[in-house]
C-alpha cells in the first residue's frame, strides 16, 4: 500500500490553494482529482470575481477569510504575473426604495474591515459609468477580475515545486479510519489503496459524497448539498461598462449583474435556479427574464444584444429560499474534533467567494493541521 503524509481532495482553487500552502510548509502532499484535468467544475464556472468582502455576515468565515484573501490575492497575481485587474464595482440602487439597501453594504463592509467603500449619487455614477441608469450607487474600488486558470496554473505549480503531485483520473471512491492514519480507496485506471496521515476533502460539487465514503464519519456532520445553477449570456457587441455593476436585491433573476473578463468582454449573470445534480445544460428560455432585469439599471440593452454563455454550479448548504449570505451558507471547515475522525478535514459550501478567498483558505487549513498534530 502506498503512504502520504497529505491527501487533498480535489483539485479545484481551493484544493490547489491548500496544497500549495501544506508543501511549502513541508508536508508531502498528493492531490487527487476525479476529473480529467485541474478545476473543471466550480473554479471554471464562475465570474472570476475578486470580491471586496462587504456582503458576508459579521463573524463569518466567508467574510474573513475573503477580506485577507483579497489582500493576499492581489500581492500575489503582482508578484506571479497573474492577468487581473483592480477595476472596482458600483452597487447600484435602481430606485430611491433601494438606497437603503446601500447602506446595509456599508455596515456589512465596515464589520469586516472594508472602509474603502463610498456613497455616491445618480450623477457621480453616471460620470462613472454612463449606461447604467440608477438612484445611487456605492463604489467599491478593491474588487477586481482575475484569471482563474492561470491563477490554479500558479498554485499548481507552486505546490509541485515543492513536490506535491497532481493524480487526474483519481476519483476517492471510500475511505476507513485506521490506527496509522487514514485509507483511501482510489478508482481510476489505476486503482490503488493509499494511506494518509491527513485528509484534506476539498471536493467542492463532490464534497459531501466523499465525507459520507468514509466509515464512520457521521452522517448528521454531513450537511445538505443544493446544486445552485447560475446562468450568464454575453453581450454580443464591446462593452458600454468600465467596472462590474451589481444591483441590489439580487436573489433570483435580478442577479443578472455585470461582470468583465480580462479581454473586456461583458457578461450578465448569475442568475439564481436549482438543479438535481451536476447539469450544465443551458436554458436559453431565461433570457427574456434577463433581459427584463437587466433593463432596470441597463435600458439601452437592444433586442439580440444578449447571447447564451455559460452555466455553473455552486455547492449552496441552504436551499430555495433562503439569503445566500446568511449564516446557513457559510464555509464549513470541519475537523476531528466536530466528526470524530483524526486526520480528515472536510470543506463543505465552498461556493464565492472561495476564489478570492483562496490563498487564505490555504493558511487557515494549514492551521487547522497543525492543531490537530498537538
Amino acid at each position: 500500500m502506498e503512504q502520504v503524509d497529505c491527501a487533498v481532495i480535489g483539485a479545484g482553487v481551493t484544493g490547489l490553494a491548500i496544497a500549495r500552502t501544506l508543501s511549502a510548509n513541508g508536508r508531502e502532499v498528493i492531490i487527487l482529482e476525479a476529473e480529467n484535468a485541474f478545476g473543471t467544475h466550480t473554479s471554471a464556472r464562475n465570474s472570476e470575481v475578486i470580491h471586496a468582502g462587504i456582503s458576508y455576515a459579521p463573524g463569518s468565515l466567508k467574510g474573513r477569510l475573503c477580506v485577507a484573501g483579497k489582500q493576499a490575492l492581489y500581492a500575489y497575481c503582482a508578484e506571479r504575473g497573474i492577468g487581473h485587474e483592480r477595476i472596482g464595482k458600483l452597487i447600484v440602487a435602481v430606485q430611491e426604495a433601494d438606497i437603503p439597501e446601500l447602506h446595509k453594504y456599508v455596515q456589512l463592509g465596515a464589520a469586516q474591515g472594508v472602509t474603502d467603500l463610498r456613497l455616491i449619487g445618480a450623477d457621480e455614477a453616471r460620470d462613472l459609468e454612463p449606461e447604467v441608469a440608477c438612484a445611487g450607487a456605492l463604489l467599491s474600488p478593491s474588487t477586481g477580475i482575475v484569471d482563474s486558470h492561470g491563477l490554479m496554473l500558479a498554485y499548481l505549480g507552486d505546490a509541485e515545486r515543492h513536490g506535491a503531485a497532481l493524480a487526474l483520473n483519481s476519483p476517492v471512491l471510500a475511505g476507513r479510519p485506521t490506527p496509522d492514519g487514514i485509507v483511501l480507496k482510489v478508482g481510476g485506471a489505476e486503482p490503488m489503496e493509499l494511506l494518509c496521515g491527513t485528509v484534506i476533502n476539498a471536493a467542492g460539487l463532490g464534497a459531501q459524497r466523499v465525507a459520507a465514503a468514509i466509515t464512520g464519519m457521521p452522517a448528521g456532520k454531513i450537511p445538505p448539498l443544493y446544486y445552485a445553477i447560475g446562468h450568464y449570456f454575453t453581450l454580443s457587441r464591446p462593452s458600454p461598462f468600465r467596472r462590474l455593476v451589481y444591483p441590489t436585491g439580487r436573489e433570483g433573476a435580478l442577479r443578472a449583474h455585470v461582470t468583465l473578463d480580462l479581454g473586456g468582454q461583458c457578461k450578465f449573470g448569475p442568475d439564481l435556479d436549482w438543479r438535481d445534480g451536476v447539469d450544465y445544460s443551458f436554458d436559453a428560455s431565461r433570457e427574456a427574464v434577463f433581459y427584463q432585469a437587466v433593463r432596470r439599471y441597463y435600458p439601452a440593452l437592444r433586442d439580440g444584444d444578449l447571447q447564451p454563455g455559460y452555466t455553473g454550479i455552486r455547492p449552496r448548504l441552504a436551499g430555495p429560499g433562503s439569503s445566500m449570505h446568511n449564516s446557513a451558507t457559510d464555509f464549513i471547515v470541519q475537523d476531528a474534533s466536530e466528526h470524530g475522525i483524526p486526520g480528515l478535514i472536510n470543506l463543505f459550501g465552498i461556493e464565492s467567494p472561495g476564489l478570492t478567498a483562496s490563498l487564505a483558505m490555504g493558511e487557515y487549513v494549514l492551521e487547522r493541521v497543525a492543531a490537530l498534530a498537538h
